[in-house]
């Protein structure tokens, strides 16, 4: 098979991963590392966005199925081989993207890498399999739902996208996963799962050329013996949609609700703001994230739970999808605080707007957050979960290598300009999930 080689510039020494492309349109990342550990992470670009409401909660329900085995590993052979060599296994599904991964051993990558390629490329979907998981789906759904920070993020994301698919839940409802057919599961893979749409992540201690070697040679035979199903034409499930970003709140929009489960009440507000398509917009939104509310000196924190007593808990997030962010403050409280606690948040908001944080300020913040940075990718899973979510989301990974530089550069004024674009006082979005009947 034919390799097209291109190496990547990273701003840093401690990295140094090499990016091969094979004629077949699959990306590799590989990099050596000097931890007794290797971890290969196969990341596709298909998760719920890409779904329409008709088959909402497909891409996860073939997460699970891809477990059940293929026409050559019986369900609970793979889990079984990778048991016996002490590795471990998991995935993972989100509105943007599917990931698989193992972590393995050294000495056991060649064997055991070609045996999650066979199991994501060649899943056997049998009809028994997909009626004996769906019961296991719609239980996951089910305490999804019992779940009071799940409930509370679904409200939020349901008030944050009027349209785009981010307002929908990635297990779907049980009311459409009650009706999905194998066949339906059958043209989904067929249609996303190829070679093109996976970018093969391979960290670890193996000479760089041997996990390129070993991907590209388990990519190519799963891909020999890829299952023919006959089946209807995806096209009528794919969503009619545009991803343009959706226009900031032109006012203030509030939904209440109500939760007999809750001894205290959830307040989120949230903004519109870019996603990973305009990522150097998202960096001085982190920083922002922090100052207001990450950490026990940070604005919001100090200001409402540690002097004023008026939350037990509260915090800043830039939520960063692919086609569009949102920019959220939660925060639990008793209900008769509720609309203190928005006014104060407000007034932080609109203090990030009229003044500069303090240099001091932002260095703390600059250090925090590039520091969370680097020593979240220290492992080979970590470092691997790097390239491939920024090569997956922005098809290009020095995007990730150059977070902390990035936010090292950002000034004052880049911090506050950051804030009169994407926030406002004045129109915003409000989830307010209330206790009782």
């Amino acid at each position: 098979m034919a390799l097209l080689s291109a190496t990547a510039d990273p701003s840093s020494l401690l990295v140094s991963p090499t990016l091969r492309r094979l004629s077949n349109g699959l990306t590799i990342i590989a990099e050596q590392m000097p931890l007794d550990a290797v971890n290969l992470s196969l990341w596709l670009r298909v998760g719920s966005a890409v779904e329409s409401d008709a088959i909402n909660g497909i891409a996860h329900f073939l997460e699970h199925m891809i477990f059940k085995g293929t026409a050559d590993l019986p369900c609970g052979e793979f889990e079984r081989r990778i048991e016996e060599r002490g590795a471990v296994t998991n995935a993972a599904t989100s509105q943007d993207y599917t990931k698989y991964y193992i972590t393995t051993a050294p000495q056991d990558f060649r064997t055991l890498a070609p045996l999650q390629m066979q199991m994501v490329l060649n899943p056997r979907l049998s009809e028994t399999d997909f009626e004996r998981e769906r019961p296991v789906i719609l239980e996951e759904i089910r305490r999804a739902e019992d779940n009071p920070r799940r409930r509370t993020y679904a409200r939020s994301m349901e008030i944050t996208f009027e349209r785009l698919p981010y307002r929908r839940s990635v297990l779907g409802p049980a009311a459409v996963i009650e009706t999905l057919a194998v066949d339906h599961m059958r043209a989904f893979h067929s249609t996303w799962y190829q070679s093109q749409s996976i970018t093969a992540v391979a960290v670890g201690n193996l000479p760089v050329e041997e996990l390129i070697a070993t991907v590209a040679e388990g990519v190519e035979q799963a891909t020999a013996q890829r299952p023919r199903f006959r089946t209807p034409s995806i096209d009528q499930f794919r969503p009619l949609l545009d991803y343009d970003m959706e226009p900031p709140f032109p006012t203030v929009q509030r939904v209440i609700h109500t939760d007999p489960t809750l001894t205290q009440a959830r307040l989120t507000l949230i903004w519109r703001v870019p996603g990973m398509v305009d990522v150097e917009d998202t960096y001085a939104l982190d920083i922002l994230a922090s100052v207001l509310g990450r950490g026990r000196t940070s604005r919001l924190v100090s200001d409402l739970r540690e002097d004023r007593k008026l939350v037990s808990s509260i915090g800043c997030s830039n939520m960063t999808l692919a086609y569009q962010g949102a920019f959220m403050v939660s925060a639990k409280l008793n209900p008769d605080h509720l609309d203190t606690v928005e006014q104060a948040i407000i007034d932080h908001i609109q203090a990030a707007m009229d003044t500069p944080v303090s240099p001091a300020e932002l260095r703390r913040v600059q250090t925090q957050v590039a520091n969370r940075f680097i020593f979240a990718n220290e492992a080979p899973s970590d470092r691997a979960g790097l390239y491939g979510f920024y090569h997956t989301l922005t098809g290009n990974i020095t995007d990730g290598l150059h977070y902390p530089s990035h936010i090292q550069r950002l000034t004052e004024v880049d911090v506050q300009q950051a804030a009169q674009a994407f926030l406002s006082a004045q129109a915003y979005g409000v989830s307010i999930i209330r206790p009782g009947s």
